[in-house]
Parts: C-alpha cells; structure tokens; sequence
C-alpha cells in the first residue's frame, strides 16, 4: 500500500467512526495489513476518535480472583482448566471481606470498576449468594465504585438476582470468531456465551464482552469477533492477548508482535468508536514498551495482577499512564515511580494467599 492510499484508509476510517458508522471489511482487512513501520499513522488515526470521546481519560479496572483453578471447562489458553498442568494458585472461594479489602486497596490506587471473577462452568445459587454479600461488603466501603461480575455461563433468572444485589455490569468474552470457537474449546459453544451476554443485558447489567488474540486466529477471524460483539452492544470491550502458560495446549504460541496489537487495538477503536476499549490481559508481555502507545487507541485498562498471572506493579501503570499525557479517570492524582517487570510470572500474591495484592 502507498502512503497516499494508508492515508486514504485511515481517514476513511476514522471518519466513518466520528460518524459512529460501521467500517467495511475490506477496510479492516486492509488495516490488519498496514506495514509496521507504518502504526504511528495507524495510531494516529485511532487517536483522533479515541480523544473525540472519551479526552485523555484512562480508567482503571482491577481483578479479584474470587475463586481459583480446578475449572471443569477445556478452553485451551485458560491456565484454570480441566488438565492444566501450570502452576497456579488453586483455591476456592474466598472471603467477602478478604476480597472487599482486596477492591478497597484497587479503589485507593484509582481504580473505578473492580471486577469479581471465579472459575468454573457457572454459578449455582449458593455462589449467587456469596457474590451478592460480597457486592454489598465493597459498596459498603466505596458506595461510588463500579461492580462487574464474571462467573461464567448463567442460568436463568441469576442474572437478575446479580443485579438486585447490587452488581452494575457483568462480563462474558465471546473470545474468538464464532468459526474458530470449536478450536478452542469443546465443553461449551460460542452461542452459549452469546446467550449469556444477552441475558445480562436484558437483566438490566451493563454488558462487557471481548476477545483474546494470538490463538492462530486468522484476519477474518479477528473481523468476524469484532463485528459479532458489535451486534451485542456492549459497554466495554476488554483485548485480551494470549498469555502462553505453559502446561496449556497453547502454551507455545508466541505469534503476535507489538505492532500486531496495536493494529488490532485500532481496528477495536474503529469499530467501537465510542464504546470503552479496554487494555487488558497479555498487555505487559506483548505489547512491551508500546504500551504507551496502546493508551492513544484504548481508554480503559487493567490495574495490576490478573487472575493467574502477575501484571507490572500498579505505581508502573500509573508512571506510565502520566508519563503517555493521559489522566486517570475520576483522580487528578499523579506519580512517577520507577517502572519494571518479569514477563509471565504466575499469581503468587493476592486474593487466596497471605501476601498483599498488587494495587
């Protein structure tokens, strides 16, 4: 492509987006195969609609790991399932107050949502019940913060029951395409996680559903999921990025580039111009020292450690997110430490051991 045609694209792109109009897929086909030594133009123009938006904002999210490992599903990139040999944390569920500590500590750094995760297939009722006294343990300390739950498949009715609890938003990932979902899992269908999502949505929850690249998708893959949660609505939109355990099938897969992310990442912006995206797992390994560029395009990220696997320090985040020109979303607070970090460290501190989380 010559530069006059990227620019050409690009403007295409990102103005169809200031318009909230849906771009083609010859449009994305050809942003995915925009040169390397090409993605400032690419973020640039990502920029332009990310900023129309949502300013400089950056808001945080953290996870709790309310339940951990020991998942009766088969998805091959989860450290969590049924054969993972990864060394892990396995425990089971944790403590309402254990993990409204754990939220006190992530609202305190500047986190808005805080989102409360347990493995496994789906709730049952007592699980339902559990998560409810924790929602109203974290409101209790912090009535503003914003609550998203993650347990998996829903029943009917929970859904519901989560909201009369007090729980804002609730988060299922459609994950891949819909035609490379039976690669990657055999014990539930990409329908089924559709039908979640919408009955979150319909039970008055704001619906956050989003993906996980680098599991040998395809271009047209990465379009189709792209346009599949679209036809969902949702709220956020969190990018995920393979974190290779080893000890799950796709351990071994290290295929993205940090210039893969950020083409998909404006490829996420352009079709969800304005729509929180959100930078999520796999950021610190993948994108390395682009992240910064990552926070032209997305306007929402992850605050320390993950479910299984450790982030970079929470001040890092913070420093970085100063440093890049943006502000936290809800704090004019600013900091600049130092920054480093180990790449696929599993979780050894946290929600389930004795050591203090990462916020």
């Amino acid at each position: 492509m010559t530069r006059p045609d990227l620019h050409v694209l690009l403007d295409r792109l990102a103005d169809k987006a200031l318009r909230r109009e849906t771009p083609d897929r010859d449009e994305l086909l050809a942003l995915l195969d925009v040169e390397d030594t090409d993605i400032l133009d690419v973020v640039a123009a990502a920029s332009r609609v990310r900023r129309r938006y949502f300013g400089v904002r950056v808001k945080l999210n953290h996870l709790v790991n309310m339940k951990s490992g020991l998942c009766p599903e088969d998805c091959t990139y989860c450290s969590q399932r049924l054969g993972s040999s990864t060394d892990i944390l396995k425990y089971s569920w944790i403590s309402a107050d254990e993990a409204a500590a754990a939220a006190g500590k992530a609202v305190a750094a500047g986190a808005k949502r805080v989102c409360l995760v347990a493995s496994g297939r789906g709730p049952g009722e007592r699980d339902i019940a559990r998560v409810g006294t924790t929602i109203g343990a974290i409101k209790a300390a912090a009535p503003d913060v914003e609550v998203c739950v993650c347990l998996g498949l829903l029943q009917p009715g929970q859904a519901e029951q989560l909201r009369e609890a007090g729980a804002d938003a609730y988060n299922h990932n459609l994950n891949t395409s819909a035609e490379n979902y039976r690669e990657i899992c055999s014990t539930h269908t990409f329908d089924d996680r559709v039908e979640t999502v919408d009955a979150a949505t319909t039970a008055g929850l704001s619906p956050c559903s989003g993906a996980i690249f680098g599991m040998g998708e395809t271009d047209d893959d990465v379009i189709d999921i792209a346009f599949a949660l679209r036809a969902l609505d949702p709220d956020s939109v969190p990018v995920n990025f393979l974190i290779p355990f080893e000890g799950t099938p796709l351990g071994t897969r290290w295929d993205l580039t940090p210039h893969r992310c950020l083409r998909i990442l404006a490829l996420f912006r352009f079709v969800f111009p304005d729509v929180e995206v959100r930078l999520a797992g796999g950021r610190e390994i993948h994108l390395r020292t682009l992240q910064p560029l990552a926070l032209h395009i997305a306007n929402s990220m992850f605050l320390g450690d993950y479910l299984t696997s450790e982030g970079q320090p929470g001040s890092h985040d913070l420093a970085m997110i100063t440093d890049a020109g943006f502000t936290v979303e809800g704090t004019a607070e600013r900091t600049l430490p130092a920054a480093h970090h180990d790449l696929v460290a599993t979780r050894k501190r946290g929600t389930g051991t004795t050591l203090p989380t990462n916020t």
